[in-house]
């Protein structure tokens, strides 16, 4: 359910950059996707959507509350009913929030494409680049830290010290 709604979320917020002057740029573009006009509004729907991605993710990832249940002690088991209700309430609010979302998403978005039709593939463009900038930058921000401590491994000097210390602070 959350990849669902995260798609939707992305598709939405692409199609609200949508305005008067990008319709105009498709139109002097003859319906051709220009990827350098479109880098600012990718840019922005992706950060907003990773924003509001990550405060939804609250909801829908309960992993924190399951190892807190995995790792109670006997004398503690007070607290499981606690905690399995805190994960009911915040599954239930999860699921009402998103199906609301995701009608009005649709709503919004059919509205948009049945009155837009010539900008469904630009808009599809925009929010499978959205999407996979999401995908990709967790990769990158992991995979720096990793070249960091593999040359500071390899060297020998007293360079070795700083670089592990920078990738301890990425």
């Amino acid at each position: 359910m959350f990849i669902f709604f995260g798609f939707a979320l992305y598709l939405t917020v692409n199609v609200l950059f949508f305005n008067d002057s990008t319709m105009h740029k498709i139109y002097e573009d003859n319906g051709k996707f220009n990827f350098i006009y479109q880098i600012p509004q990718i840019l922005y729907s992706t950060i907003i959507s990773s924003i509001i991605n990550y405060i939804i993710r609250y909801f829908s990832l309960s992993e924190q509350s399951v190892l807190k249940i995995k790792n109670q002690k006997s004398d503690l088991k007070k607290e499981i009913p606690k905690i399995l209700k805190c994960l009911k309430i915040k599954f239930l609010f999860f699921f009402i929030l998103s199906f609301i979302f995701m009608f009005l998403f649709w709503f919004y978005l059919s509205c948009f494409c049945s009155v837009y039709i010539n900008t469904q593939r630009h808009i599809i463009n925009d929010t499978l680049i959205s999407f996979g900038l999401t995908l990709l930058y967790p990769f990158l921000l992991n995979l720096i830290p990793g070249i960091f401590r593999m040359i500071s491994l390899k060297r020998s000097n007293k360079n070795r010290n700083c670089l592990y210390k920078i990738s301890q602070i990425i």
